[in-house]
Protein backbone atom coordinates (compact mmCIF):
# COMPACT_ATOMS: atom_id res chain seq x y z
CA UNK A 1 0.00 0.00 0.00
CA UNK A 2 1.80 3.17 -0.75
CA UNK A 3 1.32 5.76 2.30
CA UNK A 4 2.67 8.70 0.81
CA UNK A 5 1.34 12.25 1.33
CA UNK A 6 -0.02 13.52 -1.64
CA UNK A 7 1.20 16.70 -0.86
CA UNK A 8 4.85 15.68 -0.54
CA UNK A 9 4.26 14.05 -3.81
CA UNK A 10 3.69 17.57 -5.05
CA UNK A 11 6.40 19.75 -3.37
CA UNK A 12 8.84 17.05 -4.47
CA UNK A 13 8.16 17.84 -7.62
CA UNK A 14 8.15 21.08 -7.46
CA UNK A 15 11.49 20.77 -5.82
CA UNK A 16 13.09 18.48 -8.44
CA UNK A 17 11.49 20.70 -11.24
CA UNK A 18 13.73 23.99 -9.73
CA UNK A 19 16.37 22.28 -8.89
CA UNK A 20 16.52 21.06 -13.32
CA UNK A 21 15.41 24.78 -14.22
CA UNK A 22 18.17 26.17 -12.00
CA UNK A 23 20.82 23.60 -13.26
CA UNK A 24 19.80 24.43 -16.97
CA UNK A 25 20.23 28.08 -16.59
CA UNK A 26 23.10 27.97 -14.50
CA UNK A 27 24.99 25.57 -17.71
CA UNK A 28 23.50 28.01 -19.98
CA UNK A 29 25.25 30.69 -18.41
CA UNK A 30 28.60 28.75 -18.20
CA UNK A 31 28.55 28.62 -21.71
CA UNK A 32 27.41 31.89 -22.64
CA UNK A 33 29.95 33.67 -20.53
CA UNK A 34 32.44 31.65 -17.88
CA UNK A 35 33.68 29.02 -21.14
CA UNK A 36 36.84 29.38 -22.70
CA UNK A 37 38.93 28.20 -19.87
CA UNK A 38 41.23 24.93 -19.88
CA UNK A 39 38.84 23.36 -17.69
CA UNK A 40 35.55 24.03 -19.58
CA UNK A 41 35.58 20.57 -20.51
CA UNK A 42 35.99 19.27 -16.89
CA UNK A 43 33.44 21.90 -15.93
CA UNK A 44 30.94 20.26 -18.17
CA UNK A 45 31.78 16.43 -17.91
CA UNK A 46 30.85 17.96 -13.64
CA UNK A 47 27.42 19.46 -14.66
CA UNK A 48 26.61 16.20 -15.99
CA UNK A 49 27.85 14.18 -12.96
CA UNK A 50 26.11 16.40 -10.92
CA UNK A 51 22.55 15.75 -12.74
CA UNK A 52 22.94 12.50 -12.63
CA UNK A 53 24.38 11.99 -8.94
CA UNK A 54 20.77 14.02 -7.88
CA UNK A 55 18.96 11.77 -10.29
CA UNK A 56 19.93 8.36 -9.08
CA UNK A 57 20.14 9.84 -5.41
CA UNK A 58 16.58 10.20 -5.40
CA UNK A 59 16.02 7.31 -6.72
CA UNK A 60 18.31 4.75 -5.00
CA UNK A 61 18.53 6.80 -1.94
CA UNK A 62 15.15 8.56 -1.39
CA UNK A 63 14.40 11.03 2.11
CA UNK A 64 12.89 9.21 4.77
CA UNK A 65 9.96 9.41 5.57
CA UNK A 66 8.85 12.23 8.11
CA UNK A 67 9.46 11.32 11.64
CA UNK A 68 12.06 8.98 10.39
CA UNK A 69 15.81 9.13 10.61
CA UNK A 70 17.79 9.18 7.72
CA UNK A 71 19.39 6.07 6.32
CA UNK A 72 23.06 5.90 5.87
CA UNK A 73 22.97 5.65 1.90
CA UNK A 74 20.99 8.78 2.11
CA UNK A 75 23.54 10.77 4.65
CA UNK A 76 26.33 9.29 1.72
CA UNK A 77 24.38 10.57 -1.07
CA UNK A 78 23.45 14.20 0.57
CA UNK A 79 26.93 14.42 1.47
CA UNK A 80 28.23 13.15 -2.09
CA UNK A 81 25.73 15.75 -4.07
CA UNK A 82 26.87 18.43 -1.71
CA UNK A 83 30.95 18.04 -2.29
CA UNK A 84 30.40 17.80 -6.26
CA UNK A 85 28.25 21.10 -5.78
CA UNK A 86 31.22 22.54 -3.70
CA UNK A 87 33.54 21.91 -6.31
CA UNK A 88 31.49 22.47 -9.37
CA UNK A 89 30.86 25.89 -7.51
CA UNK A 90 34.81 26.40 -7.54
CA UNK A 91 34.64 25.92 -11.24
CA UNK A 92 31.12 27.63 -12.07
CA UNK A 93 30.03 30.23 -10.42
CA UNK A 94 27.18 30.54 -12.52
CA UNK A 95 25.92 26.88 -10.23
CA UNK A 96 25.48 29.08 -7.06
CA UNK A 97 21.72 29.14 -7.06
CA UNK A 98 21.77 24.83 -7.77
CA UNK A 99 21.89 25.13 -3.96
CA UNK A 100 18.73 25.88 -3.02
CA UNK A 101 17.00 22.45 -3.98
CA UNK A 102 20.33 20.88 -2.30
CA UNK A 103 19.20 23.47 1.05
CA UNK A 104 15.65 21.84 1.02
CA UNK A 105 16.97 17.97 0.82
CA UNK A 106 19.26 18.42 3.68
CA UNK A 107 16.80 20.41 6.01
CA UNK A 108 14.30 17.53 5.01
CA UNK A 109 16.13 14.84 6.04
CA UNK A 110 18.72 15.97 8.38
CA UNK A 111 17.41 17.05 12.54
CA UNK A 112 17.32 20.74 12.81
CA UNK A 113 20.05 20.78 15.45
CA UNK A 114 22.10 19.18 12.05
CA UNK A 115 20.48 20.76 9.24
CA UNK A 116 20.47 24.43 10.65
CA UNK A 117 24.31 24.69 10.80
CA UNK A 118 24.94 22.82 7.40
CA UNK A 119 22.26 25.20 5.93
CA UNK A 120 24.34 28.06 7.03
CA UNK A 121 27.71 26.88 5.85
CA UNK A 122 26.04 26.60 2.45
CA UNK A 123 24.77 29.97 2.79
CA UNK A 124 27.97 31.24 3.61
CA UNK A 125 29.24 29.38 0.62
CA UNK A 126 26.94 31.22 -1.51
CA UNK A 127 28.09 34.27 -0.58
CA UNK A 128 31.71 34.12 -0.72
CA UNK A 129 31.16 33.04 -4.82
CA UNK A 130 28.91 36.13 -4.88
CA UNK A 131 32.23 38.29 -4.01
CA UNK A 132 34.51 36.48 -5.86
CA UNK A 133 32.79 36.64 -9.48
CA UNK A 134 31.41 40.30 -8.44
CA UNK A 135 32.67 43.31 -10.85
CA UNK A 136 33.49 46.33 -9.54
CA UNK A 137 32.07 47.71 -5.79
CA UNK A 138 30.25 45.35 -3.89
CA UNK A 139 26.75 44.81 -4.22
CA UNK A 140 25.41 44.77 -0.70
CA UNK A 141 22.33 42.64 -2.03
CA UNK A 142 24.91 40.19 -2.87
CA UNK A 143 25.74 39.67 0.65
CA UNK A 144 22.27 40.48 2.45
CA UNK A 145 20.08 38.54 -0.15
CA UNK A 146 21.36 35.04 -0.06
CA UNK A 147 21.49 34.84 4.41
CA UNK A 148 18.07 36.71 4.21
CA UNK A 149 16.57 33.68 1.45
CA UNK A 150 17.91 31.23 3.44
CA UNK A 151 16.79 32.05 7.24
CA UNK A 152 13.39 32.58 5.97
CA UNK A 153 13.98 28.62 3.89
CA UNK A 154 15.13 27.34 6.76
CA UNK A 155 12.46 28.77 9.12
CA UNK A 156 9.65 27.60 7.35
CA UNK A 157 10.68 24.35 6.81
CA UNK A 158 11.78 23.76 10.39
CA UNK A 159 8.70 24.97 10.89
CA UNK A 160 6.73 22.53 8.80
CA UNK A 161 8.99 19.69 10.43
CA UNK A 162 7.86 20.28 13.87
CA UNK A 163 4.80 21.01 13.45
CA UNK A 164 4.67 17.50 11.38
CA UNK A 165 6.49 15.72 14.21
CA UNK A 166 3.45 17.24 16.52
CA UNK A 167 0.88 15.97 14.39
CA UNK A 168 2.46 12.58 14.21
CA UNK A 169 2.42 12.63 17.87
CA UNK A 170 -1.23 13.42 18.23
CA UNK A 171 -2.43 11.11 15.53
CA UNK A 172 -0.66 8.01 17.01
CA UNK A 173 -2.50 9.40 20.62
CA UNK A 174 -5.42 9.16 18.70
CA UNK A 175 -4.46 6.01 17.06
CA UNK A 176 -3.61 4.40 20.89
CA UNK A 177 -6.96 5.75 22.28
CA UNK A 178 -8.69 4.26 19.52
CA UNK A 179 -7.65 1.09 20.18
CA UNK A 180 -7.76 1.27 23.80
CA UNK A 181 -11.50 2.30 23.61
CA UNK A 182 -11.60 -1.09 21.44
CA UNK A 183 -10.26 -2.99 23.55
CA UNK A 184 -12.43 -1.21 26.45
CA UNK A 185 -15.73 -2.04 23.85
CA UNK A 186 -14.77 -5.84 23.93
CA UNK A 187 -14.20 -5.83 27.52
CA UNK A 188 -17.40 -4.34 28.40
CA UNK A 189 -18.80 -6.73 25.62
CA UNK A 190 -17.35 -9.78 27.21
CA UNK A 191 -18.49 -9.04 30.63
CA UNK A 192 -21.86 -7.49 29.30
CA UNK A 193 -22.50 -11.17 27.84
CA UNK A 194 -21.34 -12.66 30.74
CA UNK A 195 -23.75 -11.16 32.92
CA UNK A 196 -26.44 -11.97 30.44
CA UNK A 197 -25.26 -15.78 30.21
CA UNK A 198 -25.69 -16.07 34.24
CA UNK A 199 -29.17 -14.33 34.42
CA UNK A 200 -30.09 -16.99 31.84
CA UNK A 201 -28.46 -19.62 34.02
CA UNK A 202 -29.74 -18.43 37.37
CA UNK A 203 -33.39 -18.01 35.83
CA UNK A 204 -33.73 -21.06 34.21
CA UNK A 205 -31.38 -23.62 34.30
CA UNK A 206 -30.50 -23.48 38.16
CA UNK A 207 -33.90 -23.36 38.75
CA UNK A 208 -35.26 -26.40 36.03
CA UNK A 209 -31.82 -28.27 38.15
CA UNK A 210 -33.32 -27.62 41.16
CA UNK A 211 -36.43 -28.83 40.75
CA UNK A 212 -35.47 -32.17 38.96
CA UNK A 213 -33.73 -32.61 42.18
CA UNK A 214 -36.61 -32.71 44.47
CA UNK A 215 -38.50 -34.76 41.93
CA UNK A 216 -35.94 -37.11 42.05
CA UNK A 217 -35.15 -37.11 45.79
CA UNK A 218 -38.83 -37.53 46.07
CA UNK A 219 -38.73 -40.65 43.78
CA UNK A 220 -35.98 -42.47 45.85
CA UNK A 221 -37.97 -41.72 49.04
CA UNK A 222 -41.16 -43.30 47.47
CA UNK A 223 -39.43 -46.22 44.92
CA UNK A 224 -40.16 -48.69 47.55
CA UNK A 225 -43.54 -48.32 48.78
CA UNK A 226 -45.06 -46.51 45.62
CA UNK A 227 -43.68 -47.43 42.43
CA UNK A 228 -46.42 -45.65 40.62
CA UNK A 229 -45.67 -42.28 42.23
CA UNK A 230 -42.00 -42.44 41.64
CA UNK A 231 -42.58 -42.72 37.70
CA UNK A 232 -44.18 -39.99 38.13
CA UNK A 233 -41.58 -38.22 39.87
CA UNK A 234 -39.47 -39.45 36.96
CA UNK A 235 -41.62 -38.51 34.50
CA UNK A 236 -41.52 -35.31 35.76
CA UNK A 237 -38.05 -35.04 36.11
CA UNK A 238 -37.92 -35.86 32.58
CA UNK A 239 -40.11 -33.24 30.98
CA UNK A 240 -37.85 -30.75 32.92
CA UNK A 241 -34.68 -32.22 31.35
CA UNK A 242 -36.20 -31.84 27.63
CA UNK A 243 -37.31 -27.75 28.62
CA UNK A 244 -34.04 -27.15 29.79
CA UNK A 245 -32.20 -28.43 27.15
CA UNK A 246 -34.57 -26.14 24.88
CA UNK A 247 -33.67 -23.20 27.50
CA UNK A 248 -30.11 -24.24 27.55
CA UNK A 249 -29.81 -23.74 23.27
CA UNK A 250 -32.26 -21.00 22.72
CA UNK A 251 -30.09 -18.36 25.17
CA UNK A 252 -26.97 -19.62 23.64
CA UNK A 253 -28.08 -18.03 20.53
CA UNK A 254 -29.73 -15.18 22.43
CA UNK A 255 -33.07 -16.05 21.23
CA UNK A 256 -36.68 -15.51 23.35
CA UNK A 257 -37.51 -17.97 26.09
CA UNK A 258 -38.67 -21.40 25.02
CA UNK A 259 -42.05 -20.90 26.48
CA UNK A 260 -42.67 -17.79 25.23
CA UNK A 261 -41.90 -19.71 21.35
CA UNK A 262 -45.14 -21.24 21.26
CA UNK A 263 -46.88 -18.90 23.93
CA UNK A 264 -48.10 -15.25 24.44
CA UNK A 265 -46.72 -14.03 27.94
CA UNK A 266 -49.94 -14.63 29.58
CA UNK A 267 -49.79 -18.19 28.79
CA UNK A 268 -46.11 -18.43 29.54
CA UNK A 269 -46.77 -16.88 33.09
CA UNK A 270 -49.40 -19.25 33.91
CA UNK A 271 -47.71 -22.23 32.89
CA UNK A 272 -44.54 -20.80 35.11
CA UNK A 273 -47.68 -21.11 37.74
CA UNK A 274 -48.14 -24.61 37.37
CA UNK A 275 -44.48 -25.42 37.25
CA UNK A 276 -43.74 -24.00 40.20
CA UNK A 277 -46.50 -24.93 42.33
CA UNK A 278 -45.84 -28.12 44.30
CA UNK A 279 -45.32 -29.48 47.73
CA UNK A 280 -45.62 -26.55 50.32
CA UNK A 281 -45.65 -24.00 47.86
CA UNK A 282 -48.67 -22.70 45.92
CA UNK A 283 -48.54 -20.33 43.07
CA UNK A 284 -51.47 -18.31 41.49
CA UNK A 285 -51.53 -16.44 38.24
CA UNK A 286 -53.74 -13.48 37.52
CA UNK A 287 -54.27 -11.08 34.54
CA UNK A 288 -56.04 -8.01 35.41
CA UNK A 289 -56.99 -5.31 32.64
CA UNK A 290 -57.08 -6.66 28.57
CA UNK A 291 -53.84 -7.97 27.07
CA UNK A 292 -52.35 -6.32 24.23
CA UNK A 293 -49.03 -6.64 21.86
CA UNK A 294 -45.88 -6.42 23.26
CA UNK A 295 -42.65 -6.63 22.18
CA UNK A 296 -40.34 -9.96 21.80
CA UNK A 297 -38.10 -8.74 24.51
CA UNK A 298 -40.13 -7.19 27.21
CA UNK A 299 -42.02 -10.23 27.48
CA UNK A 300 -38.98 -12.10 27.48
CA UNK A 301 -37.51 -9.69 30.42
CA UNK A 302 -40.78 -10.08 32.33
CA UNK A 303 -40.91 -13.57 32.18
CA UNK A 304 -37.06 -13.90 33.43
CA UNK A 305 -37.69 -11.58 36.36
CA UNK A 306 -40.92 -14.06 37.34
CA UNK A 307 -38.50 -16.89 36.99
CA UNK A 308 -35.72 -15.34 39.05
CA UNK A 309 -38.45 -13.62 41.88
CA UNK A 310 -40.37 -17.08 42.10
CA UNK A 311 -36.62 -18.93 42.94
CA UNK A 312 -36.12 -16.33 45.45
CA UNK A 313 -39.08 -17.25 46.73
CA UNK A 314 -38.62 -21.22 47.07
CA UNK A 315 -35.28 -21.02 47.94
CA UNK A 316 -35.30 -18.25 50.46
CA UNK A 317 -38.60 -16.60 51.21
CA UNK A 318 -39.68 -19.69 53.54
CA UNK A 319 -43.10 -19.21 51.47
CA UNK A 320 -46.36 -21.66 51.43
CA UNK A 321 -48.50 -19.20 49.01
CA UNK A 322 -47.88 -17.01 45.78
CA UNK A 323 -48.74 -15.19 43.12
CA UNK A 324 -48.25 -13.97 39.85
CA UNK A 325 -50.57 -11.02 38.55
CA UNK A 326 -50.23 -9.28 35.14
CA UNK A 327 -51.84 -5.92 34.63
CA UNK A 328 -52.18 -4.06 31.33
CA UNK A 329 -53.12 -0.49 31.18
CA UNK A 330 -53.13 2.14 29.22
CA UNK A 331 -49.78 3.36 29.40
CA UNK A 332 -47.93 0.42 30.95
CA UNK A 333 -47.81 -3.19 31.55
CA UNK A 334 -47.03 -4.23 35.26
CA UNK A 335 -45.83 -7.73 36.57
CA UNK A 336 -45.98 -8.18 40.44
CA UNK A 337 -44.26 -10.95 42.32
CA UNK A 338 -45.99 -11.52 45.84
CA UNK A 339 -45.07 -14.26 48.10
CA UNK A 340 -46.28 -14.59 52.37
CA UNK A 341 -43.04 -15.78 53.33
CA UNK A 342 -40.26 -14.23 55.87
CA UNK A 343 -39.85 -10.77 54.61
CA UNK A 344 -36.91 -8.53 55.45
CA UNK A 345 -35.88 -5.16 56.17
CA UNK A 346 -36.20 -2.59 53.22
CA UNK A 347 -32.56 -0.79 54.73
CA UNK A 348 -30.54 -4.33 54.52
CA UNK A 349 -32.13 -6.94 51.53
CA UNK A 350 -30.42 -9.92 52.85
CA UNK A 351 -27.60 -11.37 51.16
CA UNK A 352 -29.18 -14.37 49.82
CA UNK A 353 -31.81 -11.54 47.93
CA UNK A 354 -28.43 -9.57 46.44
CA UNK A 355 -26.47 -12.55 45.36
CA UNK A 356 -27.15 -15.96 45.74
CA UNK A 357 -24.77 -18.82 45.04
CA UNK A 358 -26.59 -19.48 41.88
CA UNK A 359 -26.78 -16.39 39.87
CA UNK A 360 -26.99 -12.24 40.74
CA UNK A 361 -30.98 -12.55 42.64
CA UNK A 362 -32.42 -9.01 42.46
CA UNK A 363 -29.42 -7.17 41.29
CA UNK A 364 -30.37 -9.22 37.88
CA UNK A 365 -33.80 -8.68 38.13
CA UNK A 366 -33.51 -4.81 38.33
CA UNK A 367 -30.56 -4.81 35.01
CA UNK A 368 -33.69 -7.07 32.89
CA UNK A 369 -36.29 -4.25 34.12
CA UNK A 370 -34.12 -1.35 32.80
CA UNK A 371 -32.99 -3.12 29.75
CA UNK A 372 -36.88 -3.18 28.73
CA UNK A 373 -37.30 -0.01 29.52
CA UNK A 374 -38.95 0.24 32.88
CA UNK A 375 -37.96 -0.20 36.48
CA UNK A 376 -38.28 -2.67 39.34
CA UNK A 377 -39.27 -2.09 43.13
CA UNK A 378 -39.41 -4.32 45.95
CA UNK A 379 -41.54 -3.68 49.06
CA UNK A 380 -41.14 -6.29 52.24
CA UNK A 381 -41.22 -6.17 55.87
CA UNK A 382 -40.39 -8.78 58.22
CA UNK A 383 -43.17 -11.43 58.78
CA UNK A 384 -44.97 -9.50 55.86
CA UNK A 385 -43.89 -11.30 53.07
CA UNK A 386 -42.41 -9.84 49.85
CA UNK A 387 -43.80 -8.10 46.58
CA UNK A 388 -41.43 -7.43 43.86
CA UNK A 389 -43.19 -5.46 40.82
CA UNK A 390 -41.96 -4.49 37.37
CA UNK A 391 -43.53 -1.83 35.61
CA UNK A 392 -42.51 -1.35 31.66
CA UNK A 393 -44.18 1.36 29.88
CA UNK A 394 -46.31 0.29 26.67
CA UNK A 395 -43.75 3.10 24.57
CA UNK A 396 -40.83 1.32 25.74
CA UNK A 397 -37.65 4.00 25.54
CA UNK A 398 -33.87 3.46 24.72
CA UNK A 399 -32.72 1.56 27.87
CA UNK A 400 -30.74 2.95 30.29
CA UNK A 401 -26.67 1.97 30.33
Amino acid sequence: MNHTDPDERWLGAVVHGAFFVLLGSSFVRFLSRDQGGARTGWTVALYAFFCLLYVLGHLLAPPPRPGLPPTRRHLLWLGSVTAVWVVLLVLAPSATWCVMPLLFAGLHALPPRIAVPAAAVLTALVVLSEIRVADGPLNPNMVVAPPAVAAVATAVLVHLQRQGARQRVLIEDLVRTRHELAATERRAGVLAERQRLSAEIHDTLAQELSSQRMLLQAAERVWGTDQEAAREHVTAAAEITSRSIAEARRFVHDLAPADLAERSLTQALGELARRASGPGLTVEFRLDGEQGPLPERVAAALLRIAQGALANVREHAAATRAALTLTWLEDQVSLDIADNGRGFEQTAEPEAFRSTTRGHGLPAMRIRARQAGGTLTVESAPGEGTVVSAAVPLVVKEPAL
